[in-house]
């Protein structure tokens, strides 16, 4: 049911006048409130914390759905949902989840994670915006940069450095939510890029701005824990999401060339054509059986570090490799945004760098292999998913 209404959202209500948004450069104003309306935007929230209190299988339907019709429609989930109420629900407190998850899952705030800065991005470790305590208040300065919906969030999840001399650097880091209407903030939008162009991209500026201690995000020192376990949340939704454009890449190409005829013939009968929809047709099966797979585990409250991060390398790499071939199969006309396809094959490439680079995740997946990480239970995990008490 889930499934069959948020495809029903994107390709009914969506679809329609994506080409012209993404051409001129942003998100319609509708498309965020409806996904509010839909109950979106907080589908894996328990219900007392103002959410639809459903499963984590769920979140990854809805954002396969959704980056079917248009990455950028996934990017909100993976920010607002990933990046910000599932690591509320994982690390607030009782006082922040009254105050800022309740309002974020009803969708009457969005959300958005502050992590990436100028000088770090796959080096998180070398974040340079700092948070100094004064009394009962944190004085925040710096700069985060790519930030997605940086200029339509109410409220951001941020991690600053709060001690310069922590070894390793790493420890020094700890997360805040901070209200982005605060005094001292300034925030933009980033034009002229290459994909998801339909979206929202920023940067916001810190300058003296103060927050409440209360709103430090677990404890001071761990803010590194705090964020890989934000990026598990959002690595998830980017595998589902890029499992989703596998699909759309297929379906277009296999409507194309049962019409595009060569020779008096259909494209669809040449064996080279066919084999390229063969390899799209595997590549969206396993991506599709990787992302149910971190899935599942998160419904069981286990850790899923690993599995995620596979599913994120698999599944990003696979979608570019889908979308290039739909490019091709689509001869001439796939290099203009007259088809769809010339609009996937830009978005697909983009997640292979945000949520940690295809790089860093085959670093962690080597980790893994060699036996040289293993994961440490955290003071406060991802809760489990309980039919009873979510909903």
């Amino acid at each position: 049911m889930v499934q069959r209404m948020v495809r029903d959202f994107a390709v009914k209500e969506v679809l329609p006048g994506i080409q012209e948004r993404d051409r001129a450069g942003g998100m319609a104003p509708f498309i965020i409130p409806r996904m509010a309306e839909l109950g979106i935007l907080g589908i894996t929230i328990p219900v007392r914390y103002g959410g639809q209190g459903m499963d984590y299988i769920s979140l990854g339907l809805v954002s396969e759905e959704l980056e079917a019709v248009d990455t950028s429609l996934r990017v909100v989930i993976s920010v607002h949902n990933g990046l910000s109420c599932l690591t509320l629900l994982q690390w607030g407190t009782e006082k922040q989840k009254e105050e800022y998850l309740v309002p974020l899952a009803k969708g009457e705030k969005i959300g958005c994670g502050a992590f990436t800065e100028p000088g770090a991005g796959s080096d998180f470790a070398n974040i340079q915006a700092t948070a100094r305590k004064e009394g009962d208040s944190y004085i925040l300065n710096g700069e985060k940069m790519w930030i997605s919906l940086a200029t339509a969030a109410d409220y951001a999840v941020a991690t600053f450095r709060t001690d310069p001399q922590a070894e390793p650097p790493y420890r020094g880091l700890s997360t805040f939510i901070v209200d982005l209407d605060s005094p001292g903030i300034t925030r933009g939008d980033i034009h002229g890029k290459l994909g998801v162009r339909a979206g929202s991209t920023g940067w916001i500026n810190f300058q003296d701005v103060r927050i409440p201690v209360g709103n430090l995000l677990g404890e001071e020192g761990e803010g590194f824990k705090t964020t890989m376990s934000a990026f598990d949340n959002g690595r998830y939704t980017v595998a589902a999401g890029a499992t989703g454009l596998i699909r759309a890449s297929l379906e277009a190409s296999s409507k194309y060339v049962k019409e595009r005829t060569v020779g008096g013939k259909p494209l669809s009968e040449m064996q080279l054509i066919q084999e390229k929809l063969a390899l799209m047709a595997l590549d969206y099966q396993a991506a599709r059986l990787l992302y149910l797979q971190a899935g599942w585990l998160k419904n069981q409250g286990i850790r899923n570090t690993r599995e995620t991060s596979a599913a994120k390398l698999f599944a990003t790499e696979a979608s570019f490799r889908a979308a290039s071939e739909a490019v091709q199969v689509h001869g001439a006309y796939g290099y203009s945004d007259e088809y769809p396809v010339e609009r996937y094959f830009r978005n697909a490439r983009g997640a292979m760098i945000y949520e940690g680079s295809s790089e860093i995740q085959s670093l962690i997946q080597a980790d893994y292999a060699l036996k040289k990480r293993r994961d440490k239970k955290l003071r406060r995990e991802l809760p489990a998913y309980d039919p009873e008490t979510w909903v």
